[in-house]
């Protein structure tokens, strides 16, 4: 309250008391402390009133602000300013030109000019140099400053009013640097040209970044310079170790300055970019701190993201660069099987002409015809080797493709006869398949420019997968112009493809797995090589396919123009192409049944092959009844009409094939005693030991020998009806094993009548022989001989387990001595070597406390080494019973002892 007197001025009821600083907070006890009386404005008592209001309302406020007082800028502030000026608050009654000298050169005219044009000034993000930590610092302040009255109007002061943003403009500044880094790392390059890009974007913001270097590690594994910013590249070491001491060591001699005000800087920092691929690290980056800013909290976490920036764009450039290597590779690879195939195919181009010559030429000989069976035989090695020979050709075809050499030789043609023509030539082969065949080629109203033989073997291909993948319905062929184009679809209501497979159709050497077809035959170039001579005429191939409901395949070509002037010649389908429809006809031709009449032994026959069939059934017809069928299915569908004495089947089939075929027949009880063969274009060791792992009886590569097959059957069927196998011309024991049949020695049991064995030619067959009963228990001992080969693994597998059964053990003991016992005599002819025999015996004997099973082979064990052992023999034989192995000079026996009751942990006896 104020109040009045008669003279003089009015008492104020804080004067003297220091009332006016009560609401001051920590300023406010510090002015009210501080002596007044010596300082240029004097004591609190004798300040005008302006001042008091003036103080008072700096001190209330909650915003920074400064106010200055008198010609020697006595200054007062609050708490909110106090830690602007850092170390040097408490400065309240200094002189403000002394406390903020480092950046009075910045403030002071807008100081100066507010107090004398009465203006106010007004910064939004004003730069001052500041040393409140004991450093020339980086700041930025938003300030105003207005002219502080007194008690008669003119300016007495200044009223500053400030906030310091240094945080939001150096924030915003390091993300738009962290941008343009992310934007230099994410153009993929190699890792020197990536890494240099983003260090020239670090050379733009050289406030935050005096100085950069990074040092990846190379094949020798040491931490290389790669790129560096910002100093003299001859002053850095050129390797440095993953603390970057070397760098830290030198850095007072790279002379670099930096901050606002470029000051020396001393200080790097040094960050690591990860581990690489092989364990080590993938390299460092090191950065200059700048001299005027603190390395606080912030400043870590922009270098952390500065180094992940770089980490992440170098395993991306390493990334990239071996998928680069990879993809070269795999172009290398591909290229050399290009030129593999290339050279082969023009290999076998000699001598497929010197063995199809000299057959049409016998063939087409009206001077000397050829008894029917001989032109028969001619005509399907002729329609094969035409096969093989289109196969030739279509590799060379990618093998030019692939090198730029094939490029299509335009003439004018009219397509729509052309294309008519080339459908009719199947029309014989969709009908003896039983499937409708639609050609609707009309005129198209102008010629097409196409190369002949490319555009035949784009709709023979098409023609060809449909007739092959169709097996009720139809096959549309359809031509029509499309403006500048033309576009002929092909449509099958055949099995259709699956979504997945569609983006893959036409890579070379693709097929579709599990996919139904009339045959497996094939290399998967077909479809690719109609991708590839659509695409030389400037055209495309695409495909619509539903599973279940059929294909559209759709080709697009333009009506072009001639490469080749002159006049068109008559177009038409060439042999090549009659050639494969012809192939065709006879592969839908149905399986032949046997001719009535008494039956003898019956051969069942399984290929897909319409060729090999006739082959087999000729070859094999001469001795016994031949049925054949195209695939598993069929089989299995004949075999439950009549079951056949021997299964002669293919592997790769449509549908079933034929190990899905052995399986079934294994696994029901009236088909597991017929004897499989099998027939496969897989040769080697390893697909026979598959297929006879698998359970079949033999198993023969293609191309076999007439004789070699014919002893091969009759081997099978005499160990299916038990009789020792009496080899053809009087052929001793050890020929029969050299085909790789185990020979059973002991008391043979007879065939069952009417089961003729072949005879050797001007011998008369033998009759069959009476059949002997069979005992119906075994007994206490029985031996086996057998050749020491894979093919008598399954031999004894079956009688062991037909003795073992008959004897009365059960079915989880026979199991476990089977293994035992089948894991034995794969040892005695894989490590036995050097033999003395060319066989190995068996010994199995039972009693009511055991079954003892010796295994003897008459050679010396090599030693195995890791990639010879399979690590399981031990293992399977053991979990039996007791094993003993014994070796000797004459050679080795193994002896398996297995409790009838009970089971027990065995141990290996040497």
């Amino acid at each position: 309250m104020v109040s009045s007197a008669s003279s003089g001025p009015a008492e104020r009821p804080d004067a003297g008391d220091g009332g006016i600083f009560a609401a001051g907070g920590e300023a406010g006890r510090l002015m009210a402390a501080y002596d007044w009386s010596s300082s240029p404005i004097g004591p609190v008592e004798s300040w005008p009133a302006s001042l008091r209001y003036a103080v008072r309302t700096v001190l209330v406020s909650r915003f920074p602000m400064v106010l200055t007082w008198g010609p020697e800028f006595t200054q007062f502030y609050n708490d909110g300013y106090a830690p602007m000026i850092g170390a040097q608050h408490p400065a309240i009654g200094e002189d403000i030109r002394t406390t903020l000298s480092a950046a009075w050169d910045a403030l002071g005219p807008p100081i100066a000019h507010a107090m004398t044009t009465l203006e106010s000034s007004w910064f939004p993000a004003l730069q001052l140099l500041l040393e409140r930590a004991g450093y020339r610092e980086e700041t930025y302040f938003t300030v105003t400053h207005a002219p502080a009255f007194g008690d008669d109007g003119t300016v007495a002061g200044m009223n500053a009013v400030c906030h310091e943003v240094t945080g939001q403009i150096i924030g915003a500044r390091r993300q738009r640097l962290l941008h343009e880094l992310a934007a230099a790392g994410g153009r993929v390059s190699d890792e020197a040209e990536t890494v240099a890009s983003m260090c020239r974007a670090l050379d733009d913001d050289r406030l935050d970044v005096p100085f950069a270097a990074v040092y990846l590690a190379g094949e020798d594994a040491q931490l290389r310079r790669v790129a560096a910013v910002g100093c003299d590249l001859g002053l850095l070491p050129e390797v440095t170790g993953t603390g970057a001491a070397e760098v830290l060591a030198g850095i007072d001699r790279l002379g670099v300055t930096g901050g606002p005000w470029d000051d020396p800087v001393t200080e790097a920092v040094v960050l690591p970019l990860g581990i690489g691929r092989d364990g080590g690290p993938l390299g460092v980056l090191v950065v200059g701190k700048s001299p005027n800013l603190a390395l606080d909290e912030e400043h870590r976490a922009f270098h952390e993201l500065m180094g992940a920036q770089f980490a992440g764009a170098v395993a991306t450039a390493r990334a990239f660069e071996a998928e680069r290597r990879r993809a070269e590779s795999l172009a290398e690879l591909d290229r050399a099987k290009t030129t593999f195939f290339s050279d082969v195919s023009h290999e076998l181009r000699t001598p497929l002409t010197l063995l199809l010559g000299p057959i049409r030429d016998v063939l087409d000989d009206p001077a000397a015809p050829l008894p029917d069976g001989v032109h028969e035989q001619l005509s399907l090695a002729l329609r094969n080797g035409q096969r093989l020979q289109r196969l030739v050709n279509d590799l060379l075809d990618f093998a030019s493709i692939e090198a730029g050499r094939s490029q299509p030789v335009r003439v004018e043609t009219d397509i729509a006869t052309f294309t008519a023509d080339l459908a009719g030539i199947f029309r014989a082969a969709a009908e003896r398949a039983g499937l409708r065949l639609t050609v609707d080629c009309p005129p198209l109203g102008r010629p097409a420019y196409v190369d002949p033989q490319m555009w035949e073997k784009v709709v023979v291909n098409l023609l060809a997968n449909a007739v092959k993948y169709t097996f009720v319905g139809g096959i549309d062929v359809a031509l029509r112009a499309d403006g500048e184009r033309f576009v002929l679809t092909v449509t099958d209501t055949g099995v259709g493809i699956v979504p997945e497979e569609l983006p893959r159709l036409f890579q070379r050497f693709h097929r579709v797995p599990g996919a139904t077809a009339r045959t497996r035959e094939g290399t998967g170039i077909g479809l690719a090589l109609v991708h590839e001579l659509a695409g030389l005429h400037g055209g495309t191939v695409s495909v619509a396919s539903e599973p279940g409901t059929g294909s559209t395949f759709t080709v697009a070509l333009p009506f072009g123009a001639a490469d080749v002037a002159g006049e068109r010649g008559a177009i038409a389908p060439s042999e090549a192409a009659r050639g494969e429809a012809a192939i065709w006809e006879e592969d839908t031709s149905r399986p032949a049944e046997p001719a009535p009449g008494a039956r003898n032994a019956e051969v069942l026959v399984v290929d897909d092959n319409a060729d090999m069939r006739a082959y087999l059934t000729r070859l094999l017809g001469r001795h016994w009844t031949v049925r054949t069928t195209a695939n598993g299915g069929e089989a299995l569908e004949a075999v439950a009409e009549r079951a056949p004495d021997v299964v002669l089947t293919d592997v790769m089939m449509p549908r079933t094939d034929g190990f899905e075929l052995l399986r079934r027949l294994r696994g029901r009880a009236e088909t597991r005693h017929i004897p499989v063969i099998m027939l496969t274009a897989r040769a080697g060791q390893e697909a026979s030991v598959e297929g006879l792992e698998a359970g079949a009886d033999d198993y023969l590569a293609k191309p076999f020998g007439a004789d070699e097959l014919i002893a091969r059957v009759r081997v099978a069927l005499e160990r299916a009806t038990g009789r020792s196998a009496a080899p053809a011309n009087g052929a001793s024991p050890a020929a029969a094993r050299a085909v790789g049949h185990p020979v059973v020695e002991g008391s043979p049991a007879a065939a069952p009548a009417g089961v003729p064995v072949p005879a050797a030619p001007g011998t008369r067959p033998r009759p069959p022989e009476p059949r002997v009963p069979q005992r119906s228990r075994p007994g206490p001992t029985t031996k086996w001989r057998l050749p020491s080969t894979a093919s008598s693994i399954p031999a004894l597998r079956r009688r062991l387990r037909a003795w073992l059964e008959a004897a009365g053990l059960d079915e989880e003991h026979t199991y476990d001595v089977l293994l035992a016992a089948c894991e034995a005599a794969t040892n005695a002819f894989e490590h036995a070597q050097d033999p003395t025999q060319p066989y190995f015996d068996v010994t199995a004997s039972i009693d009511e406390h055991q079954v003892c099973i010796s295994v003897r082979d008459y050679g010396q064990w090599r030693e195995r080494i890791p990639s010879m052992d399979r690590g399981r023999g031990s293992t399977l034989m053991s979990v039996t019973g007791e094993i003993t192995a014994t070796p000797s000079a004459e050679g080795t026996t193994v002896i398996i002892t297995s409790p009838r009751t009970g089971r027990r942990s065995a141990t290996s006896a040497g």
